[in-house]
């Protein structure tokens, strides 16, 4: 299982990989996305098996070309920092408390690609060669501004692993994904039971977690 969280999570990431270069974003709905990327990501697994043993760097920054303009880091970095950055908090801080609110999500933005990127990434070259299906969506099911694709992993189990897209639109229509469910397990709300336990741990003082943060990502 926790194989399977690390290789969801990386593709939780490369999920949003940019099929929007042949048609426009508003028309590439949200199981078109997951299906397209699930064919692109398999691919550049296959090809990473040849040489990630002895350049890592040379995957993860592939997969860094790929992300970057489409994961809406900042979104997930700021839903897994809760209440901590919250409009509610920001508007009780001053100017000064503001900037310093912004700096530290812009850094934990970062903190969270590159650590997602390294300690994920390795997962992901685990899975190599699976069976992945993404089922149809119903019509009722595709309505609506927020969508949950479902896909099939088919490894060694008896029954394939079910993974839910929770997708989003963005501010320019294309679809994002926001969240990721694994076998009932919300990989958000782990983040975020992380985090805050960390600011408990540091009495609320988010440079030591977001410092923390980094270092066991980056070594993970």
């Amino acid at each position: 299982m926790t194989q399977l969280l690390q290789w969801a999570a990386t593709f939780f990431l490369v999920v949003t990989v940019n099929v929007q270069a042949a048609e426009s974003a508003a028309s590439v709905g949200p199981h078109e996305v997951v299906r397209v990327a699930t064919n692109q990501v398999m691919s550049a697994v296959t090809d990473a098996e040849g040489y990630m043993d002895s350049e890592p760097e040379r995957f993860y920054d592939s997969l860094e070309d790929i992300l970057d303009g489409v994961v809406d880091f900042r979104g997930f970095a700021r839903g897994i920092m809760g209440p901590y950055a919250s409009t509610e908090r920001y508007r009780a801080l001053d100017a000064a408390g503001r900037d310093q609110l912004r700096e530290q999500l812009e850094r934990f933005t970062e903190v969270m690609r590159k650590g997602l990127v390294r300690t994920y990434g390795k997962g992901l070259i685990a899975f190599g060669g699976s069976r992945i299906e993404v089922p149809d969506l119903s019509e009722s099911e595709a309505s609506g501004p927020r969508v949950a694709v479902r896909q099939l992993i088919y490894s060694n189990a008896a029954e394939p692993y079910v993974l839910v897209y929770h997708m989003g639109r963005d501010r320019d229509d294309s679809w994002k994904l926001r969240n990721l469910v694994i076998e009932n397990v919300n990989l958000g709300e782990i983040y975020r039971n992380q985090f805050e336990a960390a600011a408990r741990k540091h009495d609320g003082n988010l440079d030591s977690v977001i410092a923390e943060w980094a270092t066991v990502g980056i070594e993970g």
